[in-house]
């Protein structure tokens, strides 16, 4: 794996127009800031803390423990063969751009249908689990009833906040992305700490790292343990945003490919510390598995009602700050996939202001997002399966470009960030896992199998394609990824016409 030293930012708007785009957003933002939005949009203290009850009821925390450190090495692979595509390709369409070029239109129109949609299913999901949070602390605070009706108000109220901080411009982006990092590993830091110092009682080593419990009805333990998986396989997601601030990030063909896989691996070990220190400090695992909040229950049972609330604030900011960099990456996708024509109204949403931001796409992105919690009013079933999309679009929109890049074999040219000859076996080792994971969140995870317990995440998938077919239908003629200068890419457009 070659590490290159930086270069200026001039060449990468050349190389920009290379691709075939002129330059409109602005790059002021640094390697660190690329890292910190892809880290921010994976944290660890939203996913982990939102998945953590789902984890106790599929294999508990064996399954939770090994499984992490298990999904997180796979992630690292998936990661690191998307990060050597990026450095070839560093454009804000990110993923769908990238197989445009190495499979043709109907895989970039495909891929980027997946990528939109799942980045709009993580707005909804981040931003509600955020707000089901900030709802349990401000029952802690003032005995305030969690009804599904208030939960929908303040994330209303948390999407319009994430909107204005993107419409602000790119500096302000990067600087709450910056903050993000360090509040998360300084978040995690104080909750272990907290959770190690102040209980009087723990759990053994030997019950952390080999309890095995099963809440699911199913009998087969290798069956629960892989249902198990997803709890870190939902949360390994969105390290695809540094590919779509790549465009607004300096030296991006070595900053963006170093901020997807730096993020992944910053994020393995804080969430590993994480698990851990909510585990070792349960103190009534039924209570906890059936709390309406699981890690608020931790934090109550070890600490008090004190000390809970001020961990749930951390965690509760640790959610804000990913639900922002998830918006800001998502209007990106929209500006970008506006660019080329593919969306309804895209002579809209792909407008930039005067500071460099698409601000109609950051509204549509929230928009939308608000619109797909909305069945959360009537059914938590229903929310759960439109935001389903966010897993069942995001993985496989991942790896499609990765295995058009392992179709090129020796056509394709790699940019400064490279693999090297590990190139091959690390992506052949990525979509098998993506594929096994894609099969993993089409299972039933609660037997017997009801309308409540039914997994509808196939059902979105099958939705999600066929609303993709259907626009093509209609409209894949605008969709226009342009003609560019490159003779790499040149010769990859005669060999797919």
């Amino acid at each position: 794996m070659s590490w290159p030293q930086s270069t200026a930012s001039a060449p990468e708007d050349d190389h920009l127009r290379s691709l075939g785009y002129e330059p409109e957003l602005l790059r002021r933002m640094g390697p660190f800031g690329n890292f910190a939005v892809s880290f921010s949009v994976i944290s660890v203290l939203s996913g982990c803390m939102t998945l953590f009850g789902f984890g106790l009821l599929t294999g508990g925390p064996a399954v939770m423990m090994w499984g992490w450190v298990a999904v997180g090495l796979a992630v690292l692979l998936v990661g690191a063969s998307l990060a050597e595509v990026t450095s070839a390709y560093p454009t804000s369409g990110g993923l769908y751009y990238m197989a445009q070029w190495l499979g043709g239109p109907r895989w970039g129109w495909m891929t980027g249908w997946l990528n939109l949609l799942g980045l709009l299913g993580g707005i909804a999901g981040i931003d509600y689990g955020a707000a089901s949070f900030i709802a349990a602390f401000a029952g802690l605070q003032w005995g305030v009833d969690p009804t599904p009706g208030l939960i929908l108000a303040i994330f209303a109220g948390v999407l319009v906040l994430h909107a204005l901080l993107n419409v602000f411009g790119v500096r302000v982006v990067s600087l709450l992305n910056s903050v993000s990092v360090w509040w998360h590993l300084l978040g995690v830091a104080l909750i272990v700490g907290v959770l190690a110092v102040v209980p009087s009682h723990h759990q053994s080593l030997s019950w952390v790292f080999t309890h095995f419990e099963n809440g699911t009805g199913w009998a087969s333990p290798v069956y629960v343990s892989a249902i198990g998986l997803l709890l870190a396989g939902y949360t390994f997601c969105g390290y695809d945003a540094s590919a779509h601030l790549s465009e607004e990030t300096k030296d991006a063909r070595i900053a963006a490919p170093r901020g997807i896989v730096r993020s992944i691996w910053v994020s393995l070990l804080a969430g590993f510390v994480l698990l851990a220190g909510l585990l070792f400090a349960v103190q009534d695992y039924s209570g906890t598995v059936g709390a309406a909040v699981p890690p608020a229950q931790i934090f109550l049972d070890a600490v008090g009602t004190t000390g809970a609330k001020l961990l749930l604030l951390v965690v509760i900011g640790a959610q804000l700050f990913c639900g922002s960099a998830e918006t800001t990456a998502a209007s990106r996708m929209i500006y970008a996939f506006s660019r080329d024509g593919a969306l309804p109204g895209s002579a809209m949403w792909r407008r930039v202001s005067a500071n460099g931001v698409p601000v109609p796409a950051v509204w549509v992105a929230v928009s939308v997002a608000f619109v797909l919690a909305v069945p959360s009013l009537w059914s938590a079933t229903a929310y759960g399966a439109v935001t389903a999309v966010n897993v069942i679009g995001m993985t496989p929109s991942y790896i499609i470009p990765v295995f058009l890049r392992l179709r090129q074999g020796d056509r394709f040219v790699p940019g400064p960030w490279s693999l090297g000859r590990w190139s091959r076996p690390i992506g052949v080792a990525a979509v098998v896992w993506v594929v096994m994971l894609t099969m993993l969140v089409c299972l039933p995870q609660r037997f017997p199998v009801t309308i409540d317990t039914f997994n509808y995440a196939p059902v979105t998938l099958v939705a999600v394609l066929a609303l993709a077919w259907v626009w093509w239908r209609m409209a894949g003629d605008k969709f226009s990824v342009p003609v560019v200068d490159d003779p790499h890419l040149a010769q990859v457009e005669a060999l797919i016409v």
